[in-house]
């Protein structure tokens, strides 16, 4: 899945600034700090908008272009904030022949916003994943840990409902 930039704007605080500027002095003399600096940017802000990878940059004295690589080559990056409720959709080969596309189909449609992509009040974000591991239930959804299988088009808004 094609990783997405967040249309909504950064609001980062002044504690996160001052976490991330001592992570990154923590790890400026290290060889290869991009990849761990990142991984604590994160946990930090949730996810990594571009104004964080460029104080990374900045503070690392590396191209942007560079942590922006790292960012986007890693799976385990997000460049949009997540919501309070984290939908995912498997589209693993045993969902997606289940009828997983269009799952996603009526997930993208009822929340507004694609996979990768947070809803403007922060309330939902939807991902697409490869696997769940829960393969006897496709197709899968989740909607932060709890497991929903052998979901169908219809059954969405009633899942949704649950969280809110």
């Amino acid at each position: 899945m094609q990783k997405r930039i967040s249309s909504l704007p950064f609001q980062g605080t002044v504690e996160q600034r001052e976490k991330l500027d001592e992570i990154i002095e923590r790890h400026k003399q290290q060889k290869g700090a991009i990849l761990p600096v990142l991984q604590e940017a994160q946990e930090v802000y949730g996810y990594l908008p571009v104004e964080v990878q460029s104080i990374v940059a900045e503070g690392l004295g590396v191209p942007l272009e560079e942590v922006y690589g790292v960012s986007t080559f890693y799976s385990q990056f997000s460049l949009t904030p997540k919501g309070k409720y984290n939908v995912s959709i498997c589209l693993g080969t045993a969902c997606y022949v289940k009828g997983a596309a269009a799952v996603l189909d009526k997930l993208t449609s009822v929340l507004g916003i694609q996979p990768e992509e947070c809803t403007p009040d922060g309330k939902y974000s939807l991902t697409a994943c490869r696997c769940v591991g829960a393969c006897g239930l496709a197709p899968v959804l989740t909607v932060n840990g709890d497991v929903y299988g052998r979901m169908t088009p219809e059954e969405v808004e009633q899942v949704l409902a649950k969280y809110e």
